[in-house]
Protein backbone atom coordinates (compact mmCIF):
# COMPACT_ATOMS: atom_id res chain seq x y z
CA UNK A 1 0.00 0.00 0.00
CA UNK A 2 1.28 3.44 -0.90
CA UNK A 3 0.32 6.87 0.37
CA UNK A 4 0.77 10.34 -1.10
CA UNK A 5 0.08 13.72 0.44
CA UNK A 6 0.16 17.18 -1.08
CA UNK A 7 -0.69 20.58 0.35
CA UNK A 8 0.16 23.88 -1.27
CA UNK A 9 -0.95 27.41 -1.95
CA UNK A 10 1.01 27.56 -5.19
CA UNK A 11 -1.05 27.02 -8.36
CA UNK A 12 1.93 25.93 -10.45
CA UNK A 13 2.88 23.29 -7.86
CA UNK A 14 -0.73 22.11 -7.68
CA UNK A 15 -0.93 21.80 -11.45
CA UNK A 16 2.30 19.78 -11.53
CA UNK A 17 1.08 17.44 -8.79
CA UNK A 18 -2.32 16.88 -10.43
CA UNK A 19 -0.67 16.20 -13.79
CA UNK A 20 1.61 13.58 -12.21
CA UNK A 21 -1.09 11.96 -10.06
CA UNK A 22 -3.88 11.83 -12.69
CA UNK A 23 -3.24 12.96 -16.25
CA UNK A 24 -1.58 16.00 -17.86
CA UNK A 25 -3.79 19.01 -17.20
CA UNK A 26 -3.78 22.76 -17.18
CA UNK A 27 -5.38 24.82 -14.42
CA UNK A 28 -7.02 28.06 -15.45
CA UNK A 29 -7.94 31.08 -13.36
CA UNK A 30 -6.01 33.08 -10.80
CA UNK A 31 -7.98 32.96 -7.54
CA UNK A 32 -7.05 34.90 -4.44
CA UNK A 33 -7.30 31.78 -2.23
CA UNK A 34 -4.99 29.12 -3.69
CA UNK A 35 -5.09 26.49 -0.95
CA UNK A 36 -5.22 22.87 -2.10
CA UNK A 37 -4.97 19.63 -0.12
CA UNK A 38 -4.78 16.16 -1.68
CA UNK A 39 -4.09 12.74 -0.14
CA UNK A 40 -4.00 9.35 -1.86
CA UNK A 41 -4.08 5.76 -0.63
CA UNK A 42 -3.39 3.09 -3.24
CA UNK A 43 -3.20 -0.70 -3.29
CA UNK A 44 -3.77 -3.47 -5.80
CA UNK A 45 -4.70 -1.15 -8.66
CA UNK A 46 -7.24 0.73 -6.55
CA UNK A 47 -6.77 4.30 -5.38
CA UNK A 48 -8.82 6.59 -3.17
CA UNK A 49 -7.99 10.28 -3.04
CA UNK A 50 -9.34 12.97 -0.75
CA UNK A 51 -9.22 16.43 -2.32
CA UNK A 52 -10.02 19.88 -1.02
CA UNK A 53 -9.77 23.12 -2.98
CA UNK A 54 -10.48 26.48 -1.37
CA UNK A 55 -11.05 28.19 -4.70
CA UNK A 56 -12.66 27.86 -8.11
CA UNK A 57 -10.37 26.51 -10.82
CA UNK A 58 -10.79 25.47 -14.42
CA UNK A 59 -9.13 22.29 -15.66
CA UNK A 60 -8.43 20.82 -19.09
CA UNK A 61 -7.21 17.22 -18.78
CA UNK A 62 -6.16 14.30 -20.94
CA UNK A 63 -7.39 10.69 -20.81
CA UNK A 64 -7.25 9.11 -17.35
CA UNK A 65 -7.01 5.48 -18.50
CA UNK A 66 -9.06 4.42 -15.45
CA UNK A 67 -12.63 4.39 -14.22
CA UNK A 68 -12.79 7.57 -12.15
CA UNK A 69 -15.64 7.98 -9.66
CA UNK A 70 -16.15 11.25 -7.79
CA UNK A 71 -18.10 11.54 -4.53
CA UNK A 72 -19.00 15.12 -3.66
CA UNK A 73 -18.93 16.26 -0.02
CA UNK A 74 -19.17 20.03 -0.47
CA UNK A 75 -19.01 22.59 -3.27
CA UNK A 76 -19.63 21.66 -6.90
CA UNK A 77 -17.89 20.28 -9.97
CA UNK A 78 -19.08 21.43 -13.38
CA UNK A 79 -18.35 19.21 -16.39
CA UNK A 80 -17.97 21.35 -19.52
CA UNK A 81 -16.59 18.63 -21.80
CA UNK A 82 -17.80 19.03 -25.38
CA UNK A 83 -19.48 22.33 -24.67
CA UNK A 84 -22.06 21.03 -22.21
CA UNK A 85 -22.49 22.23 -18.62
CA UNK A 86 -23.43 19.51 -16.14
CA UNK A 87 -23.29 20.36 -12.43
CA UNK A 88 -22.62 17.81 -9.67
CA UNK A 89 -23.11 18.67 -6.01
CA UNK A 90 -22.93 17.25 -2.46
CA UNK A 91 -24.20 13.70 -2.02
CA UNK A 92 -23.65 12.67 -5.63
CA UNK A 93 -21.29 9.92 -6.77
CA UNK A 94 -20.68 10.02 -10.52
CA UNK A 95 -18.29 9.09 -13.33
CA UNK A 96 -15.95 12.01 -13.97
CA UNK A 97 -15.18 11.03 -17.58
CA UNK A 98 -14.87 7.97 -19.85
CA UNK A 99 -11.45 6.39 -19.25
CA UNK A 100 -10.30 6.93 -22.85
CA UNK A 101 -11.45 10.51 -23.45
CA UNK A 102 -10.14 13.93 -22.38
CA UNK A 103 -12.32 16.08 -20.16
CA UNK A 104 -12.63 19.64 -18.90
CA UNK A 105 -14.59 21.60 -16.34
CA UNK A 106 -14.47 23.55 -13.10
CA UNK A 107 -13.98 22.72 -9.44
CA UNK A 108 -15.81 25.30 -7.34
CA UNK A 109 -14.51 25.45 -3.74
CA UNK A 110 -15.08 21.72 -3.39
CA UNK A 111 -14.21 18.87 -1.08
CA UNK A 112 -14.59 15.42 -2.65
CA UNK A 113 -13.31 11.83 -2.96
CA UNK A 114 -11.92 10.32 -6.15
CA UNK A 115 -11.86 6.53 -6.55
CA UNK A 116 -10.10 4.95 -9.53
CA UNK A 117 -9.63 1.41 -10.86
CA UNK A 118 -8.73 -0.42 -14.07
CA UNK A 119 -11.67 -0.41 -16.54
CA UNK A 120 -10.91 -4.04 -17.47
CA UNK A 121 -12.27 -5.05 -14.07
CA UNK A 122 -15.78 -4.23 -15.30
CA UNK A 123 -15.47 -6.96 -17.91
CA UNK A 124 -14.20 -9.43 -15.33
CA UNK A 125 -17.20 -9.06 -13.06
CA UNK A 126 -19.88 -8.67 -15.77
CA UNK A 127 -22.07 -11.77 -15.97
CA UNK A 128 -22.55 -11.38 -19.73
CA UNK A 129 -20.93 -13.99 -22.00
CA UNK A 130 -18.33 -12.49 -24.32
CA UNK A 131 -18.71 -8.99 -22.85
CA UNK A 132 -15.11 -7.99 -22.19
CA UNK A 133 -14.98 -4.32 -23.15
CA UNK A 134 -17.72 -3.07 -20.83
CA UNK A 135 -18.27 0.68 -21.05
CA UNK A 136 -20.10 3.07 -18.77
CA UNK A 137 -22.48 5.09 -20.90
CA UNK A 138 -23.68 7.76 -18.46
CA UNK A 139 -22.15 9.83 -15.68
CA UNK A 140 -24.97 9.69 -13.13
CA UNK A 141 -26.54 6.73 -11.34
CA UNK A 142 -29.83 5.52 -12.80
CA UNK A 143 -31.77 6.58 -9.69
CA UNK A 144 -31.48 7.99 -6.13
CA UNK A 145 -31.26 4.56 -4.50
CA UNK A 146 -28.51 3.55 -6.92
CA UNK A 147 -26.62 6.77 -6.17
CA UNK A 148 -26.73 5.96 -2.44
CA UNK A 149 -25.59 2.39 -3.11
CA UNK A 150 -22.64 3.56 -5.20
CA UNK A 151 -21.66 6.16 -2.59
CA UNK A 152 -21.81 3.50 0.12
CA UNK A 153 -19.51 1.21 -1.88
CA UNK A 154 -16.96 4.01 -2.24
CA UNK A 155 -17.19 4.82 1.48
CA UNK A 156 -16.66 1.15 2.37
CA UNK A 157 -13.55 1.03 0.23
CA UNK A 158 -12.23 4.32 1.60
CA UNK A 159 -12.96 3.73 5.28
CA UNK A 160 -12.57 -0.03 5.72
CA UNK A 161 -10.23 -1.30 3.00
CA UNK A 162 -7.77 1.40 1.99
CA UNK A 163 -7.29 2.74 5.48
CA UNK A 164 -4.03 2.96 7.42
CA UNK A 165 -4.24 -0.55 8.86
CA UNK A 166 -5.53 -2.56 5.92
CA UNK A 167 -2.18 -3.25 4.26
CA UNK A 168 -0.74 -5.32 7.09
CA UNK A 169 -3.92 -7.42 7.24
CA UNK A 170 -3.89 -8.19 3.52
CA UNK A 171 -0.47 -9.53 2.50
CA UNK A 172 -1.87 -11.52 -0.44
CA UNK A 173 -4.19 -8.78 -1.68
CA UNK A 174 -7.42 -10.80 -1.31
CA UNK A 175 -9.12 -8.13 0.78
CA UNK A 176 -8.38 -5.39 -1.76
CA UNK A 177 -9.25 -7.51 -4.80
CA UNK A 178 -12.55 -8.60 -3.24
CA UNK A 179 -13.42 -4.98 -2.48
CA UNK A 180 -12.46 -3.97 -6.01
CA UNK A 181 -14.79 -6.61 -7.47
CA UNK A 182 -17.57 -5.40 -5.19
CA UNK A 183 -17.06 -1.81 -6.32
CA UNK A 184 -16.98 -2.78 -10.02
CA UNK A 185 -20.14 -4.87 -9.62
CA UNK A 186 -21.84 -1.95 -7.88
CA UNK A 187 -20.84 0.34 -10.75
CA UNK A 188 -22.49 -2.07 -13.19
CA UNK A 189 -25.66 -2.14 -11.07
CA UNK A 190 -25.90 1.62 -10.60
CA UNK A 191 -24.46 3.44 -13.64
CA UNK A 192 -25.68 3.05 -17.24
CA UNK A 193 -23.38 0.61 -19.09
CA UNK A 194 -23.14 -1.78 -22.01
CA UNK A 195 -23.35 -4.99 -19.93
CA UNK A 196 -27.11 -5.36 -20.25
CA UNK A 197 -28.82 -7.91 -18.03
CA UNK A 198 -30.70 -9.88 -20.67
CA UNK A 199 -32.89 -12.81 -19.72
CA UNK A 200 -31.37 -16.27 -19.52
CA UNK A 201 -31.15 -18.17 -22.79
CA UNK A 202 -32.40 -21.75 -23.26
CA UNK A 203 -28.77 -22.89 -23.13
CA UNK A 204 -28.28 -21.15 -19.77
CA UNK A 205 -31.30 -22.99 -18.34
CA UNK A 206 -30.16 -26.31 -19.85
CA UNK A 207 -26.65 -25.96 -18.39
CA UNK A 208 -27.93 -24.96 -14.93
CA UNK A 209 -27.98 -28.58 -13.71
CA UNK A 210 -26.59 -30.22 -10.58
CA UNK A 211 -23.30 -31.15 -12.23
CA UNK A 212 -22.65 -27.46 -12.99
CA UNK A 213 -23.28 -26.72 -9.32
CA UNK A 214 -20.95 -29.54 -8.21
CA UNK A 215 -18.10 -28.42 -10.46
CA UNK A 216 -18.55 -24.77 -9.47
CA UNK A 217 -18.45 -25.69 -5.79
CA UNK A 218 -15.28 -27.73 -6.34
CA UNK A 219 -13.63 -24.79 -8.11
CA UNK A 220 -14.60 -22.39 -5.31
CA UNK A 221 -13.31 -24.78 -2.63
CA UNK A 222 -9.98 -25.12 -4.42
CA UNK A 223 -9.55 -21.42 -5.19
CA UNK A 224 -11.19 -19.52 -2.33
CA UNK A 225 -7.79 -18.10 -1.37
CA UNK A 226 -7.41 -16.53 -4.82
CA UNK A 227 -8.90 -13.46 -6.48
CA UNK A 228 -11.71 -15.19 -8.41
CA UNK A 229 -14.88 -13.83 -10.01
CA UNK A 230 -18.12 -15.30 -11.32
CA UNK A 231 -16.57 -15.27 -14.79
CA UNK A 232 -13.64 -17.38 -13.54
CA UNK A 233 -16.01 -19.89 -11.93
CA UNK A 234 -18.04 -20.24 -15.12
CA UNK A 235 -14.94 -20.58 -17.33
CA UNK A 236 -13.68 -23.51 -15.22
CA UNK A 237 -16.70 -25.68 -16.13
CA UNK A 238 -17.18 -24.20 -18.88
CA UNK A 239 -20.65 -22.65 -19.03
CA UNK A 240 -21.94 -19.08 -19.06
CA UNK A 241 -21.89 -17.01 -15.85
CA UNK A 242 -25.68 -16.87 -15.96
CA UNK A 243 -25.89 -20.67 -16.05
CA UNK A 244 -23.79 -20.81 -12.87
CA UNK A 245 -26.08 -18.27 -11.22
CA UNK A 246 -29.15 -20.28 -12.17
CA UNK A 247 -27.56 -23.55 -10.98
CA UNK A 248 -26.89 -22.10 -7.53
CA UNK A 249 -30.36 -20.57 -7.30
CA UNK A 250 -32.11 -23.74 -8.49
CA UNK A 251 -30.15 -26.37 -6.57
CA UNK A 252 -28.61 -24.56 -3.58
CA UNK A 253 -30.89 -21.62 -2.87
CA UNK A 254 -28.00 -19.15 -2.89
CA UNK A 255 -25.66 -17.33 -5.28
CA UNK A 256 -22.12 -18.24 -6.37
CA UNK A 257 -20.53 -15.25 -4.64
CA UNK A 258 -22.55 -15.80 -1.46
CA UNK A 259 -21.23 -19.38 -1.42
CA UNK A 260 -17.69 -18.07 -1.96
CA UNK A 261 -18.08 -15.72 1.02
CA UNK A 262 -19.33 -18.61 3.15
CA UNK A 263 -16.36 -20.77 2.18
CA UNK A 264 -13.97 -17.94 3.06
CA UNK A 265 -15.79 -17.48 6.37
CA UNK A 266 -15.21 -21.17 7.04
CA UNK A 267 -11.50 -20.84 6.29
CA UNK A 268 -11.29 -17.88 8.68
CA UNK A 269 -13.10 -19.99 11.31
CA UNK A 270 -10.57 -22.79 10.89
CA UNK A 271 -7.66 -20.38 11.30
CA UNK A 272 -9.19 -18.86 14.43
CA UNK A 273 -9.64 -22.32 15.96
CA UNK A 274 -6.07 -23.34 15.15
CA UNK A 275 -4.43 -20.10 16.32
CA UNK A 276 -2.52 -19.78 19.58
CA UNK A 277 -4.54 -17.33 21.71
CA UNK A 278 -1.32 -16.20 23.39
CA UNK A 279 0.36 -15.50 20.06
CA UNK A 280 0.34 -12.51 17.74
CA UNK A 281 -2.67 -13.65 15.68
CA UNK A 282 -5.58 -11.20 15.59
CA UNK A 283 -9.16 -11.46 14.43
CA UNK A 284 -8.62 -8.50 12.11
CA UNK A 285 -5.57 -10.14 10.55
CA UNK A 286 -7.40 -13.39 9.79
CA UNK A 287 -10.52 -11.61 8.57
CA UNK A 288 -8.49 -9.41 6.24
CA UNK A 289 -6.56 -12.38 4.89
CA UNK A 290 -9.87 -13.92 3.77
CA UNK A 291 -11.25 -10.76 2.20
CA UNK A 292 -13.34 -9.32 5.05
CA UNK A 293 -12.49 -5.66 5.51
CA UNK A 294 -15.35 -4.48 7.71
CA UNK A 295 -14.82 -5.99 11.17
CA UNK A 296 -18.39 -5.37 12.31
CA UNK A 297 -19.88 -7.16 9.31
CA UNK A 298 -17.39 -10.01 9.66
CA UNK A 299 -18.25 -10.44 13.33
CA UNK A 300 -22.00 -10.39 12.59
CA UNK A 301 -21.68 -12.97 9.80
CA UNK A 302 -19.42 -15.13 11.97
CA UNK A 303 -21.80 -15.05 14.93
CA UNK A 304 -24.75 -15.91 12.70
CA UNK A 305 -22.85 -18.89 11.25
CA UNK A 306 -21.12 -20.24 14.38
CA UNK A 307 -23.11 -18.84 17.30
CA UNK A 308 -20.13 -17.12 18.96
CA UNK A 309 -17.95 -14.11 18.25
CA UNK A 310 -14.69 -14.59 16.34
CA UNK A 311 -12.75 -13.27 19.34
CA UNK A 312 -14.31 -15.94 21.53
CA UNK A 313 -13.16 -18.63 19.08
CA UNK A 314 -9.66 -17.19 19.09
CA UNK A 315 -9.50 -17.13 22.91
CA UNK A 316 -10.63 -20.77 23.11
CA UNK A 317 -8.02 -21.97 20.60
Amino acid sequence: MTNLFFESGNLEATEAFLSAAYTPMQIGGRPADTRARISRTEAGGLSVDRLSFGYTMRYDAGCLGKVCLVTMHSGTIVDTTGGREEVFGPGETFLLAPHDRPYEGQVREARYTITMFDPRLLGRVAAVPGEKDVRITGARAVGPAENRRLGAAVAYLRDHVLDDGAGSADPDGLLVSTAAQHLAATVLRTLPNTARGDAATPRDRRDAHSDTLRRAVEFIEANAHRDITLTDIAASIPVTPRAVQYAFTRHAGTTPLAHLRRVRLGRAHAELRAADPAGATTVAGIAGRWGFAHQGRFAAAYRQEYGVSPSATLRSG
